[in-house]
C-alpha cells in the first residue's frame, strides 16, 4: 500500500514510486527541488508537479548560474507565463536564492555538500501517519539558509525538501517503494565525503 498522500492520480503515483525519497546529489536538481518546494507554499504538491515542466522551461532547467543572471526583464517574462505559479515574491526569491546557491557552491565546493551536511546522521525508524512536518535538522538548515539570505526556506518547506531528495526516508513501513529507497540510500555516498567529485551538473557553454 502506497503512502496515502500519493493516491491523487497517476502523476502523483509515479512521483511517489520513482522519485520521492531517492537520494539526490546534483546541485541543479537540488536547487530545483528547493525552488519548487518554495513555490508550493500555500498550494498542493500536485499543482506544482503538473507545472514542473513549464517551470523547468521558464527557469532554464533550474541551472543556478543561469537563474542568478536573471533580470527584471526575466521577472516580467515569468509573471506573464501562465504555465507556472505567477507569484512575484516567489519568482524574485528563486532568482535571489540562485545567487546564494552559487555563493555556497563556491564556498563549499558544491551546493550539495552544504545541504547534505544537515541530513540526519543515523537512519530513523519507518514513520507512522501523520508524518512529522519538520525535524531539528530541517530547522537548523532553514536557519542557516535564512542567515545566508535565502527566502521561502522555512522549516516546513525545508523538511519537505529533505523528504523529497532522500535526506530522510518517510515512506511508511509497508509502502512498496520503501525497500528501493532504502537500498538507494544505503549505497549513496553523501556529497562532501572524501573521494566524491564536485557535482554541479551539466554546465552551460560560455
Amino acid at each position: 500500500m502506497r503512502c496515502p498522500w500519493a493516491d491523487l492520480g497517476p502523476e502523483m503515483e509515479r512521483y511517489h514510486d520513482q522519485e520521492w525519497g531517492m537520494p539526490v546529489a546534483e546541485d541543479r536538481a537540488l536547487f530545483e527541488k528547493l525552488c519548487l518546494e518554495g513555490f508550493q507554499s500555500g498550494l498542493s504538491w500536485a499543482t506544482i508537479l503538473r507545472k514542473r515542466e513549464a517551470f523547468r522551461r521558464a527557469f532554464q532547467g533550474f541551472d543556478p548560474e543561469r537563474v542568478a543572471r536573471f533580470t527584471q526583464r526575466d521577472v516580467r517574462r515569468l509573471l506573464s507565463d501562465a504555465g507556472i505559479v505567477r507569484h512575484r515574491g516567489k519568482i524574485e526569491s528563486a532568482i535571489s536564492n540562485a545567487r546564494r546557491a552559487c555563493d555556497l557552491a563556491d564556498e563549499r565546493g558544491s551546493l550539495a555538500a552544504h545541504l547534505w551536511g544537515f541530513a540526519p546522521a543515523a537512519p530513523r525508524r519507518a514513520p507512522r501517519c501523520p508524518l512529522p512536518t519538520t525535524v531539528p535538522e530541517a530547522v537548523a538548515l532553514a536557519k542557516d539558509l535564512k542567515r545566508r539570505g535565502w527566502n521561502f526556506v522555512g522549516p516546513t518547506t525545508v523538511y519537505a525538501f529533505m523528504q523529497a531528495v532522500g535526506m530522510v526516508d518517510d515512506h511508511l513501513a509497508r509502502c512498496p517503494a520503501r525497500p528501493g529507497v532504502e537500498a538507494a540510500r544505503a549505497s549513496f555516498r553523501r556529497p562532501g565525503e572524501p573521494g566524491r567529485e564536485r557535482s554541479r551538473g551539466p554546465q552551460p557553454a560560455r
